[in-house]
């Protein structure tokens, strides 16, 4: 279960991050990827909530914003930056399991894979990656990265 911590995070190392605001983190796994972010020497430049997507919400058929949770410029392995758009999620959000999920979990699911299919789209025509990571991305064997 996701670690519901909540505050503002405080970069190490300044010079790398390129938000507007402070970085807010409203969860545990979010905060991991902040402190991720701030150390990783890969990392280049990052930001939190920087971005905002519009999208159809599938239940109300309105239009309205999706804000991701990051965007993050690295050295891929190559030696060549990438950029990508970044959402924390618990797996149970991101995927229906049939047998398993009622109609509230159904529905937060649909709401997400909407704002994710604006988001693929807004980063391809950017250049950019667009990245959902799970409990699974950010812990190995029930420990943090």
């Amino acid at each position: 279960m996701a670690n519901y911590a909540q505050g503002i995070f405080i970069p190490t190392n300044l010079e790398k991050y390129i938000g507007k605001h402070r970085p807010k983190y409203r969860s545990g796994w979010e905060l991991t990827f902040m402190q991720f972010c701030d150390k990783n020497k890969n990392v280049l430049k990052w930001a939190s909530e920087a971005i905002t997507i519009p999208y159809r919400h599938p239940l109300t058929g309105k239009m309205a914003n999706y804000i991701p949770d990051f965007f993050i410029v690295y050295e891929n392995k190559f030696g060549k930056q990438q950029a990508e758009v970044v959402e924390i999620k618990p797996k149970k959000q991101s995927l229906i399991e049939s047998k398993v999920a009622n109609a509230r979990d159904r529905a937060v699911v649909a709401v997400n894979h909407a704002k994710w299919a604006s988001a693929k789209a807004y980063c391809a025509h950017n250049k950019f990656v667009f990245r959902v990571i799970t409990e699974e991305d950010l812990f190995r064997n029930g420990s943090r990265k």
